[in-house]
């Protein structure tokens, strides 16, 4: 039986096997720090191999380079012996969640699921510090040891925290910073699906800087776009020539192929020139109805009359009143349309744009218009957003109604409105997918993706990471009964889905009572019903919704140091346990699961089979037991069932017969079964 590694994987290796792939005569043999002989690259023959595109001489090469770009690549690629431990006493509904919370260093928690999630995030969303001088990063020392070099600038906690304020007093300020955002980057991005996307919120400190280092990343190619956020409703000097109102949103795909939705698409062209689509719908006007004039443009080759639904805001439904006749891609008559425009006819507005042919119908079967850039009133900007509730203002306000806080009382300094990432989150024209954020402070992103589920009833799920920063004494949130950072991430994702639920079925409540009222005068009894079925399916999914996450935590391996490193084995301990006394089966099938690359929200379900404890992933994707004396009937009783994989402790059989007879018992009952030990 094969042991598994229960560590992350070192990606030298798996790049060196890559490369000898390609050009297998670049591989030789070279000793390693232990004297040991391993696979390694001839760097001037892979150099004479690339020749025609080589850059003779490096001293001249554009890119961007600072101190400790090198050791931060190097991190990036080795191997990590740490683990993640499931908190089940933090967590809400462990069982069958599959959201996230991770508490640790966001690092080494990328490292640690670059496995389980490699292609898997969708979209991921982070605002890490801005280096102002006042925030603070995370700083790595790769010419001592850690715990000297935090010792030193006094960067640990009781804790051994290394969070660390980063002044410009530093003689690496930058270089901390772009090291930091580096190495996590260069996880993130591998985490990413092929058509994922990142968003990364940065002020003017740090963008120039980011931009060089994700061209790096993500390729110069693949920059989607750079938005300007306003982040103030009002703009403060704060001793600057220029009032900063504005902050930035960096925006990456993971390949170019993929296209977000419209208000991220380039321009198009027609004969006219340039043009942007715009909706000529809007949630608070008043319900008109316009004649849409026969010859103007039909995308919808099945537009019937009747109410189409707007995906995610029920006030931009339209009903059609007439039945349309298309030909050609075009409106042979004339079709009354009802809804609430913004574009209205009191002033000729609409009419004109269909006479100058501005305006047509979507696939989706909803009127929008094209607006011109040569235009004199064309006022479209894709990357510049001032949304409503979506200033930092809101996201403080946020907070203290969450919490209950009067006055000028705040528990987390800057948190990002949930309006501007439920923004972000729109931008996917997707309902299930998995969201990552790795800065994850008061846990907005949380916040957000838990709102949009509730009002279009997705599936999206998150996985918030947050370090456990010590919170200081002398604040609202410590004398909330607050030690950590995290604990306010999590709190707030409780009492967020709690607002939701509340907020929501009230508003629900109140519809369905309307239209019980006056379903008499509005409705048949067919559209009655519909509405009707319709409010109570977003009832009833708020009360299943997910709304909890499973609590994890970064901690050292669950297996002793000798595991690693054989040659400390002596006589005495060849037999004993390899895996440290206080930990719990759920902690070593949570190693399990990171080492052979399983998701972390896979359902786990634990039985007590022959009086031993057994734990089943994602029903027979992964069968584990890490009981003591296992003989070989509870090793039939689960070969019967057919396990993908199955794991066991090393030293957990009853005797060695046994142990050695596991794989015939396993090729016998269940040949297509992956048997492992720890």
């Amino acid at each position: 039986m094969e042991k598994l590694k229960m560590q992350t994987p070192n990606l030298v290796d798996k790049y060196v096997e890559q490369i000898a792939k390609i050009f297998p005569e670049v591989i030789t043999e070279i000793k390693n720090e232990n004297g040991d002989i391993i696979k390694g690259i001839d760097f001037d023959l892979l150099k004479q191999k690339l020749s025609n595109v080589l850059v003779e001489d490096e001293n001249e090469r554009y890119r961007l380079d600072w101190p400790g770009k090198k050791a931060s690549m190097l991190k990036a690629n080795l191997p990590l012996n740490k683990t993640l431990r499931p908190i089940v006493t933090k967590s809400v509904n462990f069982e069958i969640t599959k959201n996230l919370y991770i508490e640790g260093e966001n690092f080494e928690v990328l490292k640690l699921i670059q496995e389980s999630y490699l292609e898997k995030i969708k979209l991921i969303y982070i605002d890490p510090p801005y280096n102002t001088g006042n925030d603070f990063i995370y700083i790595d020392n790769y010419s001592e040891k850690r715990k000297e070099h935090d010792l030193r600038i006094g960067a640990i906690d009781e804790d051994g925290g290394r969070y660390f304020r980063n002044t410009e007093s530093e003689g690496r300020f930058h270089s901390n910073w772009l090291s930091m955002m580096y190495e996590r980057l260069t996880i993130a991005r591998d985490l990413l699906t092929l058509d994922g996307i990142i968003f990364i919120s940065i002020g003017d400190n740090e963008v120039h800087n980011l931009r060089y280092i994700c061209d790096q990343i993500f390729g110069e190619s693949n920059l989607a776009g750079i938005i300007h956020r306003r982040k103030n409703r009002k703009p403060h000097n704060a001793g600057h020539t220029m009032s900063l109102s504005y902050e930035f949103i960096l925006v990456y795909y993971r390949e170019k192929s993929f296209k977000l939705r419209q208000e991220f698409d380039e321009m198009q062209e027609d004969e006219k020139g340039s043009y942007t689509i715009y909706p000529i719908l809007q949630g608070d006007k008043k319900k008109r109805t316009y004649t849409f004039l026969k010859g103007i443009r039909c995308d919808c080759v099945d537009l019937k009359a009747g109410i189409i639904k707007a995906k995610n805001n029920d006030k931009l439904d339209i009903e059609i009143l007439d039945k349309p006749v298309i030909a050609n891609g075009k409106l042979l008559n004339d079709i009354r349309i009802s809804g609430r425009f913004r574009l209205t006819d009191e002033e000729g507005k609409l009419s004109k744009a269909m006479l100058e042919d501005n305006i047509f119908i979507n696939k989706a079967g909803f009127p929008k218009e094209k607006r011109y850039r040569s235009e004199s009133d064309f006022k479209v900007d894709n990357h510049h957003w001032d949304i409503d509730g979506g200033k930092n203002e809101d996201g403080n306000e946020e907070i203290k109604t969450l919490f209950n806080l009067k006055g000028d009382n705040y528990i987390f300094p800057y948190p990002k409105p949930v309006a501007l990432i439920e923004k972000i989150i729109s931008t996917i024209d997707s309902r299930d997918y998995t969201v990552l954020d790795f800065f994850g402070g008061s846990s907005s992103t949380a916040h957000a993706v838990l709102k949009m589920n509730a009002l279009d009833q997705g599936n999206r799920k998150f996985i918030i990471v947050q370090y456990p920063e010590p919170i200081q004494i002398d604040s609202q949130a410590f004398k909330d009964g607050f030690k950590y950072i995290s604990d306010i991430g999590t709190k707030r994702i409780e009492k967020a889905s709690e607002l939701i639920r509340r907020e929501l079925g009230e508003k629900y409540s109140q519809e369905m009572q309307k239209l019980t009222d006056n379903c008499a005068n509005i409705f048949s009894d067919e559209d009655y019903l519909l509405e009707r079925d319709e409010i109570q399916t977003r009832i009833n999914y708020l009360y299943k919704m997910d709304v909890g996450f499973r609590f994890l935590k970064v901690d050292s391996s669950n297996m002793k140091d000798v595991y690693y490193h054989p040659t400390e084995i002596t006589q005495d301990i060849l037999f004993a346990s390899n895996i440290k006394e206080d930990r719990t089966p759920e902690d070593l099938l949570t190693q399990v699961i990171l080492d052979l690359g399983l998701e972390l929200s896979l359902p786990i379900e634990k039985k007590d089979i022959f009086g031993y404890t057994i734990f089943f992933v994602q029903t027979n994707a992964l069968v584990a037991c890490f009981d003591e004396n296992i003989d070989l009937r509870i090793v039939d009783e689960i070969a019967k069932l057919n396990p993908f994989k199955v794991v066991f402790k090393d030293s957990g059989f009853i005797n060695d017969k046994d142990r050695i007879n596991v794989e015939e018992r396993f090729k016998r009952l269940s040949p297509q079964t992956v048997v492992k030990v720890i």
